[in-house]
């Protein structure tokens, strides 16, 4: 059984991801009574739809070339990272992530969320640059996640600031 991986489609769902990451920042930062967090969590949101627009671009550039780059078809030991990326499509396509919050989420509890976010679309990016060929701008798939790294970094040295000092 032949499984073809079509990127324009992977690309699209990256699109979503990011919009949805942005919509999770946005409602996060209503959550939040300090300034500082919560100007955090309202930057968060820009830096999602500009990873949004590379994306979108990447697909727009994808779907300029040949038919040829398009769809894969992986071999046989990458069935797994397929049916992985499959998984996360569907976490990542949530219609509205901010509507896990509950309303009685701890701050600690919104940073992470926030981080394990982060931590899901680095595994979608890193299985996406595998079905990506280089000509394709699977560079700029890396420069999201390192992006996407210094997210939780920023993330965690927020919450660990504000264990620290116990709020």
């Amino acid at each position: 059984m032949d499984i073809e991986f079509n990127a324009f489609e992977a690309f699209e769902i990256a699109e979503k991801i990011e919009r949805n990451g942005a919509k999770f920042y946005r409602k996060a930062a209503h959550l939040f009574n300090e300034a500082s967090i919560r100007a955090l969590f309202l930057q968060l949101p820009d830096w999602e739809i500009k990873h949004e627009e590379i994306f979108a671009n990447m697909r727009k550039h994808l779907s300029e070339q040949s038919r040829q780059l398009r769809t894969f078809k992986p071999e046989h030991n990458s069935l797994l990272d397929v049916q992985a990326m499959a998984g996360l499509a569907v976490f990542g396509t949530n219609p509205d992530p901010s509507k896990e919050f509950t309303g009685k989420d701890s701050k600690k509890d919104i940073f992470k969320k926030a981080i394990e976010k982060e931590k899901d679309s680095i595994v979608y990016y890193t299985g996406l640059k595998s079905f990506v060929p280089d000509r394709a701008g699977k560079d700029k798939i890396d420069d999201i996640i390192k992006e996407e790294m210094h997210h939780i970094c920023i993330l965690n040295q927020s919450l660990e600031q504000r264990l620290s000092l116990g709020t």
